[in-house]
């Protein structure tokens, strides 16, 4: 990802998005919209950046506030879903793109369904990689899910958000970057189950700064970038706060503006991850077929980061999907 193509704008809000910025080859191509999750950056979407751009189509994929190059504003407020929805709109309206297709993975893909529902003129598709499409939370909290997760899945799946929602994580966080980066991008999906899922497992994890194996599909340059990146940043305390925004009441007040509005008219792409034991698949592929008339589903033999896992098998599906549903 060429750092001359990235753009730091500034939006109405105040906030500056660090941008990176590739307008389409081919004018009868749409522009993707690449939207990422923590702990990640724009950099997450290397691989895609490459495939689709070489392809024709146009490209904007922003560090999110909190995150990367981005403001990193104090107040919680800030990071609500629908404020950042028009942040992202005004940075389509700024690199003059007008009808896109967003792509988003983890926090992202909540992202791109709030865009979808506050502008839905904006989009002419949605593509949900691992982390599905998530209707309206109104009155969402994470204790009640966490509960429900219990009986009726049979573990939490969310637990780790409590610890990371509290404050005395950055500090936790900040001294063992190495330790959650290796958890976070770990060759053993399997420890998501035991570390990550339920509650009071990640802090002693961290605390006894043990390091997880790491995946193939991260590099040591991939490795002492983000590392380099998380410490340029002044840490991770910042990219926290989207979990304060779920273990607190502002997702369930922010999403009451759109509660009812379920159903995606748009083209939907969803990506299941059979070994992320997390996001798990089944329960985002169920949403996907009874709210998305146009869904698509295709599983993925991956855990979590499937466009860094098999980035060339994912990005020829995707080029497939826009080529027919979405169209050219």
């Amino acid at each position: 990802m060429d750092p001359r193509s990235y753009k730091d704008i500034l939006t109405k809000s105040g906030h500056t998005y660090h941008t990176f910025v590739s307008p389409p080859k081919d004018a009868s191509k749409p522009t993707l919209l690449f939207i990422h999750g923590f702990p990640s950056t724009s950099y997450d979407w290397r691989h895609q950046v490459a495939f689709f751009t070489k392809a024709g189509y146009g490209v904007v994929a922003p560090d999110l506030i909190g995150h990367g190059g981005s403001s990193k504003p104090p107040s919680l407020e800030h990071y609500a879903p629908s404020r950042i929805a028009a942040d992202l709109v005004a940075i389509l309206d700024n690199v003059k793109a007008g009808r896109v297709v967003a792509v988003g993975h983890d926090w992202g893909s909540i992202l791109a369904s709030r865009m979808a529902m506050y502008y839905p003129t904006r989009f002419s598709g949605l593509v949900f990689l691992a982390s599905g499409y998530c209707p309206p939370l109104a009155g969402f909290d994470l204790k009640v899910v966490l509960a429900h997760q219990r009986e009726h899945v049979g573990a939490e799946l969310f637990g780790y958000w409590l610890f990371l929602s509290e404050d005395r994580a950055k500090g936790i966080v900040d001294a063992h970057l190495e330790s959650l980066l290796r958890l976070w991008y770990t060759s053993d999906p399997g420890l998501w189950k035991t570390v990550l899922a339920p509650s009071g497992q990640l802090e002693p994890w961290l605390k006894a700064d043990k390091k997880a194996p790491l995946a193939s599909y991260i590099t040591k340059e991939d490795e002492t970038r983000m590392l380099a990146d998380w410490r340029k940043a002044g840490g991770l305390g910042a990219a926290l706060k989207w979990y304060k925004v779920m273990a607190s009441d502002l997702m369930g007040k922010d999403d009451i503006a759109v509660d009812g509005k379920f159903q995606l008219d748009a083209p939907v792409f969803f990506a299941g991850c059979t070994r992320d034991h997390v996001c798990i698949a089944a329960p985002s592929e169920n949403i996907v077929r009874q709210f998305c008339p146009k869904g698509t589903v295709q599983h993925f033999d991956t855990g979590h980061w499937v466009h860094l896992e098999i980035p060339e098998k994912l990005n020829r599906a995707l080029l497939q999907w826009l080529e027919t549903a979405v169209g050219k």
